[in-house]
């Protein structure tokens, strides 16, 4: 690739990246006026702080949301890095536009309240990991979890439901003790929303089997999901006696399978399993179950 074809290219994945992140931000918004709040349904975040304050002062929401998240974009901008923070910028000002262009349409959900949470913690969850995923963040609380997640044990969206739950004590001033559970609730949801976004519905697993059947093992892995397999040399700590551990990475749908495999061959066999984060180089696509 020439350096004209690989400069268009970064052309094309900034803009790509710019508008996912835009549809994002106008899903959110669509989530917040057309679902959460005309039932009394807050968000968390900086969103869920300027909602209060719209409700209290009279204050447009879309202007709001841009004010309060200045400081926390400069937080992005100066530890995480100018990427971040422009990505960010256009995603928090395209969900303010997104609160005031949609202010008045219609409420798709009335009265129900299992249904407004679960219906809005989707549509807000969706919105905001298409966000993130593509490098930006539509709330302030997104960026400083970006932040403590870089520095902590904790996934971002899990350090975003922690944060929000001090959001969700204001919250409870204006939407009562109720709304304030109803508007966590939604928020969890849309957390988990969140995370599979972010990781995809398919994700990955990494799973360990220490059998008397390795060959065995190996082989019908490859035949039947299509998966490569690695060994290490093993020893019991007890028995002292070698054994073969067989590491195999799969896609998270065909976990299901790679258990019945391991069950078909040796029912006793030592398995570990263990969530993973990315997975990058080798051959690592989807295959073909059968």
């Amino acid at each position: 690739m020439n350096a004209s074809s690989k400069h268009n290219s970064n052309i094309l994945k900034i803009i790509s990246r710019g508008l996912l992140i835009i549809i994002g931000a106008l899903v959110a918004a669509y989530g917040l006026e057309a679902v959460l709040i005309p039932n009394k349904v807050s968000d968390g975040g900086v969103t869920g702080l300027s909602i209060v304050g719209s409700k209290q002062f009279g204050l447009p929401l879309g202007l709001l949301i841009a004010v309060i998240n200045i400081p926390f974009v400069w937080l992005g901008y100066k530890q995480i890095g100018k990427s971040f923070a422009f990505y960010s910028v256009l995603g928090i000002a395209s969900l303010a536009i997104g609160t005031v262009v949609m202010h008045d349409v219609p409420t798709i959900i009335h009265g129900d309240t299992l249904l407004v949470t679960v219906v809005g913690g989707i549509i807000i969850g969706f919105g905001m990991g298409l966000a993130l995923r593509n490098g930006g963040a539509l709330d302030g609380i997104d960026m400083l979890a970006v932040l403590l997640s870089r520095k902590l044990p904790f996934g971002t969206s899990d350090l975003i439901l922690f944060l929000n739950a001090f959001v969700f004590i204001v919250v409870s001033t204006v939407f009562g003790l109720q709304g304030a559970i109803l508007s966590a609730l939604a928020y969890f949801i849309a957390s988990k929303v969140i995370h599979i976004v972010e990781e995809g519905l398919s994700g990955s697993k990494t799973f360990k089997i220490i059998t008397t059947q390795p060959e065995k093992m190996v082989e019908t892995i490859r035949d039947r999901l299509g998966r490569g397999s690695t060994y290490t040399d093993a020893y019991g700590g007890y028995s002292n006696e070698q054994y073969k551990e067989i590491t195999c990475v799969i896609n998270r749908l065909e976990d299901s399978k790679i258990k019945q495999i391991i069950q078909e061959i040796d029912p006793n066999a030592f398995v570990v399993v263990y969530d993973v984060a990315e997975v990058k180089g080798g051959n690592f696509r989807k295959k073909n179950i059968h």
